[in-house]
């Protein structure tokens, strides 16, 4: 299998400049970075923060650090500075590896996976997807798991419209619904 990245090289680009007709290839859009982010919530134990950092350094292969409130919310309990997530923020050859990994081992472990919906993103073709269960990452040894982490996957590109973004993620094998 080649990697994505020599993917993007060699056929990406040219399917996009021959679609969009740019007049230079830079103008085609890039993958910038990959986000991965958990949100825990105040409720939780301090236990179900840190499975979720070793959760998603286990799949992404990077350290995941934690994400803390920037403000008090009485309603919510919440206080200042008190952990209520983690994020992993993936660039260059992890970024690809990941998304390799996420088209063609996690996706397809979904129960009744038809693709993925196209309708998350954002207007300026950055794309956003949710997971309820990591049980569909390889990585993790599922006797291990004492809680249903859910996450959050942003795919943040260079792409000016959602039309471009849709169509350089679906290049890559971005396998979007019908």
């Amino acid at each position: 299998m080649t990697s994505m990245k020599e993917k993007y090289k060699t056929e990406v680009v040219a399917a996009m400049v021959k679609k969009f007709e740019y007049g230079n290839i830079n103008m085609v859009p890039k993958l910038e970075k990959v986000i991965l982010n958990c949100g825990i919530g105040t409720k939780q134990e301090r236990e179900v923060l840190g499975e979720a950092v070793k959760l998603l350094t286990t799949i992404t292969g990077q350290k995941a650090v934690e994400t803390k409130a920037k403000k008090s919310i009485a309603n919510f309990k919440l206080r200042e500075g008190q952990a209520i997530g983690t994020k992993v923020t993936l660039r260059g050859q992890m970024m690809y590896e990941f998304l390799t990994r996420l088209i063609h081992n996690a996706l397809p472990r979904v129960r009744d996976f038809r693709g993925v919906k196209a309708t998350g993103f954002d207007g300026s073709g950055n794309y956003t997807m949710g997971i309820n269960d990591q049980s569909i990452f390889t990585e993790i040894d599922l006797d291990k798991i004492k809680h249903a982490i859910g996450m959050n996957i942003t795919v943040v590109t260079t792409a000016k419209s959602d039309e471009e973004g849709r169509e350089l993620l679906a290049l890559l094998g971005m396998p979007f619904s019908k």
